[in-house]
């Protein structure tokens, strides 16, 4: 029988033990990395607090692994939250509050409020250069010719094998994304100035409606915020050999559009063979299916 009794990983780490995984932390010797980062790992995140102050460390080495750890614990609480918002919303869920979750589970340290306040920005810009216009057309117009020629956001042309053109926090600091990452940053800023756009999920596409009882639009934000007719619409669906459906050119729920976003993000993540980060974004797909 063997008479050692296990480790618990999880027992609370003496003084001692500390220093010495922090000496060791700060060695650059990959071997040597993956085991302390395993045993702390192990450890679980109340290893975080007494980690945080060598974030600002002077050696640039500790200060890298202690950072690494620490995210570690920030994305594993943020995949959390974010698939309990997932599991708990109905079809009309804050859309906002949703991509910025989504970004968390990517960047932890991204700051919600920060693109909040971008986007306020905008939109008290737009608020001031439309003050004389009436007509919601116009509104629109000026809108989008701020968006996508002013301050130039583009689609990514890249955006198939690039997973920072999926998350909003990284489309708004490049000026650049995903057909609906850019549709998503049009709906947010139109919702602040009370214009009716909808997103419109078109197989292989994404782009924005706007409808009032005399005018109907199509916007497609990945091209410079081109504006479309219905007959270009379908004249898409012909081309990319898809039969005209209506839903096709019908407005979708946040909550698809959240879908829509995550299933374009595993599919991303799948073209770069990286299994394990496909494999938490197909949690969060099947979260919102149900």
């Amino acid at each position: 029988m063997n008479s050692k009794t296990p480790v618990d990983s999880r027992r609370p780490l003496s003084d001692g033990q500390r220093l010495a995984l922090i000496r060791l932390l700060g060695d650059d010797d990959p071997k040597v990395h993956d085991a302390v980062k395993a045993r702390l790992v192990a450890c679980g995140p109340d290893v975080v607090p007494w980690l945080r102050p060598h974030l600002v460390d002077d050696d640039p080495v500790l200060r890298r692994h202690a950072r690494e750890i620490v995210l570690h614990f920030r994305r594993a609480d943020a995949d959390a939250e974010f698939l309990a918002f997932c599991l708990n919303q109905g079809e009309d869920l804050d859309l906002e509050r949703g991509i910025g979750l989504l970004c968390q589970t990517r960047y932890p340290e991204a700051n919600l409020e920060v693109f909040t306040a971008q986007l306020d920005q905008i939109s008290k810009e737009l608020r001031v250069r439309s003050i004389t216009q009436v007509a919601p057309q116009q509104r629109l117009l000026t809108v989008t010719h701020y968006l996508f020629n002013e301050i130039a956001f583009r689609g990514d042309a890249q955006y198939e094998s690039d997973p920072e053109s999926c998350y909003f926090n990284r489309i708004m600091e490049r000026h650049a994304g995903n057909p609906i990452g850019l549709c998503a940053l049009l709906l947010l800023v139109c919702k602040r100035l009370g214009l009716p756009v909808a997103g419109i999920g078109l197989p292989g596409h994404f782009v924005c409606r706007f409808q009032t009882p005399t005018v109907e639009l199509y916007i497609d934000c990945f091209n410079q915020g081109r504006f479309l007719t219905k007959t270009d619409c379908v004249q898409y669906l012909h081309a990319t050999n898809h039969a005209l459906e209506e839903g096709y050119l019908a407005p979708i729920s946040t909550r698809r559009i959240l879908m829509r976003m995550c299933a374009n993000l595993q599919q991303t993540y799948l073209r770069l063979n990286d299994e394990a980060e496909a494999g938490l974004v197909k949690r969060y797909l099947v979260a919102l299916a149900n």
